[in-house]
């Protein structure tokens, strides 16, 4: 009988591989046309996607002990899959289940496989499974020539929408940056609702402790735009939870890219999509989480948020 694995990663083929330029052909020219690239092209391997390096050091943490599995969600058919299947085996991932919906929506089957992180680059696949409670995350496009996989894993995340509920970031919203200090300030000791990561990083803290510290081969990060006094709420949080992470940066609105690149995050989980594309202009993968307030405005008023967010001071 198989024992499960600590930790349980789902991943779709465009967020494992680039396939923006396979895609293009199956979005101008049909699925036909798309079958017939894919079968013409099954022996030559795909380059690394967005979520590639933090599927790789994923499974090299299995070195002595079977503590990651990573799963394969496609909307290929299996047979336009077989070029996935076939890179997988050129860069030698240990990945061996999978799931081919010839193009109906995988979702359906990242509880089913217990997952305990979804990757993918569809957003309607990511909405709908963190709707079912599981952390996921749509996968931008991989910064040119980002492949390096030497070193520990490192993951960083945002805060609030991600790992904490979004109930900090809507008292931001409504009553603006004092008002949320004051609040923040005077709930010091009340810890936030768990958000969507919150699960997935209690998985990630009970691997990280099968290690010693000064030698764990994963290492995360808070990457949070809230500054003192807002702080205390947040750590006495994590305090809580009885969670560990390893480094934490309280920001003040300062631009989160250059602190993610210093880091040396293999990936970044935001909700905003304006942090999201200051990550990957300083060559840091990026998961965008498209949960809590932020997401549920027009796609027009995201956007000026998140370059607002990159000018002057705000909470998230």
């Amino acid at each position: 009988m198989n024992t499960r694995p600590g930790l349980v990663v789902a991943v779709s083929s465009r967020a494992l591989f680039d396939l923006e330029e396979s895609h293009r052909v199956f979005l101008e020219q049909g699925v036909e046309a798309y079958a017939r690239y894919q079968i013409a092209r099954e022996n030559e391997p795909l380059s690394p996607g967005g979520g590639y390096i933090l599927v790789r050091k994923l499974l090299r943490l299995n070195a002595g002990a079977r503590r990651v599995e990573v799963i394969l969600l496609s909307r290929n058919s299996a047979d336009t899959g077989l070029r996935v299947f076939n890179s997988i085996r050129f860069y030698g991932l240990d990945i061996s289940r999978a799931a081919f919906t010839g193009g109906g929506s995988t979702a359906c089957y990242v509880e089913a496989f217990g997952a305990d992180l979804f990757l993918s680059a569809n957003g309607e696949d990511v909405k709908r499974t963190l709707k079912e409670g599981v952390a996921a995350a749509t996968i931008l496009p991989s910064p040119p020539g980002r492949t390096d996989d030497e070193g520990p894993l490192r993951l960083a995340f945002d805060g609030d929408a991600v790992l904490f509920s979004d109930e900090a970031e809507r008292e931001f919203r409504s009553g603006g940056l004092e008002r949320f200090n004051a609040s923040e300030a005077a709930r010091a000791r009340e810890p936030l609702s768990g958000g969507p990561f919150k699960n997935f990083l209690s998985a990630l803290s009970r691997l990280q402790s099968e290690f010693p510290v000064e030698r764990a081969p994963l290492r995360t990060a808070l990457i949070t735009a809230r500054a003192a006094p807002t702080h205390e709420r947040v750590i006495r949080t994590l305090r809580e939870w009885g969670i560990r992470i390893d480094e934490s940066l309280f920001l003040g609105g300062r631009d989160k890219g250059p602190f993610l690149r210093a880091f040396g995050a293999d990936i970044y989980f935001d909700d905003q999509t304006g942090w999201c594309e200051s990550a990957r202009a300083h060559d840091v993968p990026a998961g965008h989480v498209p949960h809590g307030v932020a997401n549920e405005d027009g796609p027009a008023q995201r956007a000026v948020g998140g370059a607002r967010r990159l000018t002057r001071p705000t909470k998230e």
